[in-house]
């Protein structure tokens, strides 16, 4: 009899590890959990009264929860078709956010032609300026000139005096007209680099715009091939599977084993229990909950795929190369970010031309660092906070400083309060410096990640 409940137990167990949307999982972890330790280790030494209940009471518990799993098992073709539909909607967001993202590309580049336009009409007209200043001198010099001449010198020169008026008076007019073109020019250039200004801050909103998509379209596809995994998924390869696992804490030995995706090429990718472990003493520190800290490395990480293989070896102009060799510009910021770098390597012992960082997109700069991705301007407000709690000096490669950072980071932002308002606020702030509804995917999409890290901690526990 007793052999029947522990089958049952295992299948139990199976649904738990795999995780798949197609069954419902126990109600009662507790009982679940007292009803396993005593089909392990019996009744240990209780009163034979006692025990004769319990069992009793874990029976009438695994003959609900088979009789529930059985009722969802019959369930499994409808939950398949609702997959297919789930897939095939993820199919049209992928294409539609792709699209997005191209024509965002084309704009940006077309955005990026009027601001050198313009950078060169600015250019231009600060010549004009220039030269009609010199016209300008050369007009009231020579005005000057007339205005010292001797009265006598003026009688021999000209046959009259209405010839040395006339010199004078055309002298004044050439002087007023080329103060109106001289001040039109000022205005224009004015204008112009307002011009630049309003096409810059454009160009950011759309930059950000096309990170969002790129987030939302890796996501999407992340669930596609989620879906399909389970679609695929036959009902005797899922009985095999079921009948494959013995209990359910093997879900917490693969969650605890797990390798945890970061940025920054670190020599050795720590596990989910490593990662777990450094969160927690993050909060020690912080309050910033482990979950939320996790979900928001792993975020940065997804999005950076080239984290690490660019060097910047040019400190005039921030460009460098790729770790393959390609030359590529922009890899770091040169004025905001290249003297803070050198003096973090510099500090660190590094060669800062043969320390890897992150490689620009299609836009703007790259050079973010270590697991935590900061750059170096960020990093360097953190720098001494960091080695006044290590003791040593702040490294953005080392994985438990980058933990540290990025926590100290989220606390200053509001993530210590434990809300989801306040961790979504925080989240988002990490990403663009501002609360803009137009990122608001990032922050939901962080929190999401959160509720599952969650749920994986809890199992941990």
């Amino acid at each position: 009899m007793f052999h029947l409940k522990i089958k049952i137990l295992i299948i139990l167990g199976a649904i738990l590890f795999l995780g798949a949307p197609l069954f419902i999982y126990a109600q009662d972890p507790a009982m679940e959990s007292k009803c396993l330790l005593l089909t392990q280790t019996g009744c240990a030494n209780q009163e034979k009264t006692m025990c004769q209940a319990q069992l009793k009471e874990c029976d009438d518990y695994y003959t609900a929860e088979g009789a529930r799993i059985q009722a969802d098992i019959n369930t499994t073709s409808q939950e398949k078709n609702t997959l297919k539909n789930k897939i095939s909607g993820l199919d049209k967001k992928i294409k539609e956010l792709t699209n997005n993202i191209n024509q965002s590309n084309l704009i940006i580049k077309d955005i990026k032609i009027q601001i050198d336009d313009t950078t060169s009409s600015i250019e231009t007209t600060t010549l004009k300026i220039e030269d009609s200043k010199n016209k300008l001198a050369k007009i009231l010099r020579s005005i000057h000139e007339e205005d010292k001449k001797p009265l006598i010198e003026v009688l021999l020169a000209e046959s009259d005096l209405s010839g040395f008026f006339d010199n004078m008076l055309a002298l004044e007019i050439l002087n007023v007209s080329h103060r109106n073109i001289l001040n039109e020019i000022k205005v224009l250039k004015s204008n112009l680099e307002n011009q630049k200004v309003s096409l810059d801050g454009e160009k950011t909103d759309l930059e950000n715009t096309v990170k969002m998509n790129l987030l939302a379209k890796q996501e999407s596809a992340t669930t596609k091939k989620t879906q399909e995994k389970y679609l695929n998924i036959t009902e005797q390869e899922y009985q095999k599977q079921v009948k494959e696992k013995q209990e359910t804490d093997k879900k917490a030995a693969a969650i605890r084993a797990r390798i945890f995706e970061l940025a920054g090429g670190i020599s050795k990718a720590p596990t989910f229990g490593e990662a777990y472990e450094l969160a927690k003493y993050v909060e020690g520190i912080t309050g910033v909950r482990p979950a939320l800290l996790l979900a928001v490395l792993q975020q940065e990480s997804a999005i950076g795929k080239n984290v690490g293989q660019c060097y910047m070896t040019d400190s005039s102009t921030g460009n460098g190369q790729r770790v393959s060799g390609a030359l590529v510009s922009k890899v770091m910021h040169p004025t905001r970010d290249v003297p803070v770098f050198i003096s973090i390597t510099g500090e660190l012992g590094r060669e800062y031309a043969k320390t890897p960082v992150s490689c620009p997109m299609s836009f703007g700069y790259g050079g973010a660092m270590g697991p935590a991705q900061f750059i170096p301007s960020t990093w360097s407000s953190y720098r001494d906070r960091i080695k006044a709690i290590t003791g040593k000096p702040s490294d953005p490669w080392d994985i438990r400083d980058a933990f540290l950072a990025a926590g100290l980071y989220l606390a200053d932002s509001g993530a210590k309060a434990q809300t989801y308002n306040a961790e979504w606020k925080a989240a988002m702030i990490y990403f663009s410096g501002s609360t803009s509804s137009k990122y608001s995917f990032y922050g939901n999409s962080v929190m999401k990640t959160a509720a599952g890290f969650a749920d994986d901690i809890a199992l941990l526990n």
